[in-house]
């Protein structure tokens, strides 16, 4: 899973889902949880910082947006790294450790991955009906086929990976993170039973993030002057932080005006997360609640404030 943008300029908490655990990240501290096979519950908290406050330059429209990505895919691969050494850990007087090179060569394959589903198939499939069907092989039908296609497979690839054991108590913990987040932005109590009387569904979500990205590249590469299956590739690679720095912006805007009609355009990102979130039991609550209790007291040693925007 790609990790959650919701820790941005306003938000005070966000978070990922990671394997049998959660992370919660606070504006200048972040702590995953992670329950181990034997059931403790371990942690790993460490202070961070603001991309817009160290570089001012992210604090730009569209900029700020590629900042906070970067940032929140750094902490993703550490909180990742982190729980997969407590899940592989079995009690042994050496827990096995997952290589740095390893998890280099998997965030390197699936970028490899991601740019074949996502851009090489879709536009490869796209040019291939254009030559069979003529009424198909103009620049602007081209280009539509392959924003089709290119919905299609993230759809079908969503629906094949929640089929997947592990995948779905990922899942699970993508539930208690949303709902615990819920709980805190109420104002309510922190605890397992009012965090379970909260939906699963959030709009600053990165589900919500991935269906904007694939909305905006769809009109974006509709109208792009440019023929060739190459140029046609370079120029959607090229376009890739554009896509992602606006989708941030979008996100960012429809996120403070729920209710209201820039509000839905969260709700294609919402709907898929039927898909990316499911129920989690009080166990996997209690998870998420560790996580952000443990954000939250590192959050206050450094002097942070905590406001809910």
């Amino acid at each position: 899973m790609l990790p959650v943008l919701e820790s941005g300029e306003e938000t005070l908490i966000g978070g990922q889902a990671v394997m049998e655990g959660v992370m919660m990240r606070a504006p200048h501290s972040y702590c995953v949880a992670v329950r181990k096979p034997n059931g403790e519950l371990v942690t790993e908290e460490h202070p961070v910082y603001r991309m817009s406050e160290k570089y001012p330059i992210f604090r730009l429209p569209i900029l700020r947006g590629l900042g906070t990505l970067g940032q929140a895919m750094g902490l993703g691969v550490r909180a990742l790294k982190f729980s997969a050494h407590a899940v592989l850990d079995d009690g042994q007087e050496k827990p096995i450790e997952v290589p740095a090179w390893m998890m280099t060569a998997n965030i390197l394959f699936s970028l490899g991955v991601m740019l074949v589903l996502y851009k090489v198939l879709p536009l490869l499939v796209a040019t291939r009906i254009g030559a069979a069907v003529p009424s198909l092989s103009s620049r602007f039908a081209t280009n539509f086929v392959d924003g089709i296609v290119r919905i299609v497979i993230f759809l079908a690839f969503l629906y094949l990976i929640s089929r997947m054991k592990d995948i779905r108590r990922v899942f699970q913990y993508h539930g208690a993170e949303h709902k615990v987040v819920f709980n805190f932005e109420s104002g309510k109590p922190v605890n397992v039973e009012t965090a379970q009387t909260f939906q699963t569904f959030h709009p600053r979500c990165g589900t919500n993030f991935l269906a904007v990205v694939l909305g905006i590249s769809f009109l974006l590469y509709l109208f792009l002057p440019i023929d060739g299956f190459l140029p046609r590739l370079a120029i959607r690679i090229a376009l890739l932080p554009l896509v992602a720095g606006l989708s941030y912006e979008v996100i960012r805007f429809a996120a403070k005006r729920q209710g209201s009609l820039m509000g839905m355009l969260s709700m294609p990102g919402l709907a898929l997360q039927r898909i990316t979130t499911k129920q989690p039991d009080d166990s996997q609550a209690a998870v998420a609640i560790h996580a952000l209790n443990g954000a939250m007291a590192l959050e206050e040693k450094q002097g942070g404030e905590l406001i809910i925007a």
